[in-house]
């Protein structure tokens, strides 16, 4: 049995809230992509897998893709929810719906074969997902296994953990045939300093040269809170100098068990602050998810 969630507020109060909120600081560069967001469907079509550890409220394609015209953003990456496990039905039909500037990351079983990879590479997904935290289907053992299998159709491993445990997982992770994207500036569930060995495990990756990190969802971390979640966002500044051509950017949009989730224009509008630099920004929100999800 799910765990219902407790949501402050109906998500129409929170969209008249949107509609009111001025333009970004931001500019927003034509083909940005929101590099991580969920679509949740009808719970009547689309079930939830008895795994699921939570029930959010549905938010569907017409819902999401108002968002991203209230922002200016043109593509994005549909990722699969932990709450349908290997059922990436609604991933991919949203993937579907909302057409060519859409690729999607799904939840696949350590048995995939090569043709059902293939029938899912032509429907335009480009990533599998490993949610190491409660919720999660696919185990560490298979992460090597399904790199190898994914990695010649150009797919990269999307990968959330606790990015405390890092170190422990490096061998793992250095193995990996396949681009590997590291969710959430690491995921660090009790924000770490910058010299902590965790966090020099996800820049040696960094700097490695195949692994992107998505600087998103600061609030589902950070001790210190808005507007500048600056405990994750020191994290952030350090990635984003070594490595600016490995960043990305994105909503985390529904916003998963946030009672009052920041807008998308703050989210972007923070990227000032932890980026800075025009070029690197327009890098984090166009060329780079470009060059990791094929667009």
């Amino acid at each position: 049995m799910a765990r219902q969630a407790h949501y402050k507020g109906s998500r129409e109060a929170r969209t008249r809230r949107r509609a009111e909120l001025p333009q970004t600081k931001v500019k927003v560069p034509a083909g940005a992509v929101d590099s991580h967001m969920h679509i949740v469907g009808d719970y009547a079509r689309y079930p939830l897998a008895p795994t699921a550890n939570v029930k959010p409220p549905v938010a569907d394609v017409p819902a999401y893709l108002a968002v991203l015209k209230r922002i200016g953003v043109e593509r994005c990456l549909v990722v699969q929810p932990s709450i349908y496990a290997f059922d990436n039905s609604c991933t991919m039909d949203a993937v579907a719906t909302i057409g060519e500037r859409a690729r999607g990351v799904v939840v696949v079983p350590p048995t995939v074969t090569e043709p059902e990879i293939a029938a899912l590479d032509a429907r335009r997904a480009c990533g599998v997902r490993f949610h190491m935290l409660p919720g999660g289907v696919l185990p560490w053992d298979a992460m090597e296994d399904m790199a190898a299998k994914v990695g010649p159709f150009g797919w990269h491993v999307q990968l959330q953990m606790d990015g405390r445990l890092l170190p422990e997982r490096m061998p793992l992770l250095r193995r990996l045939k396949a681009k590997l994207v590291i969710d959430h500036t690491g995921k660090f569930l009790e924000p770490v300093a910058t010299d902590h060995p965790a966090f020099r495990a996800l820049l040696e990756l960094v700097e490695a040269g195949n692994t992107w990190v998505k600087l998103s969802a600061p609030y589902e971390t950070s001790k210190v809170g808005p507007p500048l979640y600056d405990d994750v966002g020191r994290l952030a500044k350090v990635l984003a100098k070594a490595a600016p051509e490995r960043m990305l950017w994105a909503t985390n949009w529904p916003h998963f068990r946030q009672y009052d989730p920041p807008s998308e224009e703050m989210l972007l509008d923070m990227m000032l602050d932890w980026i800075g630099d025009d070029s690197a920004i327009t890098r984090a929100l166009r060329d780079n998810p470009a060059e990791a999800f094929g667009f």
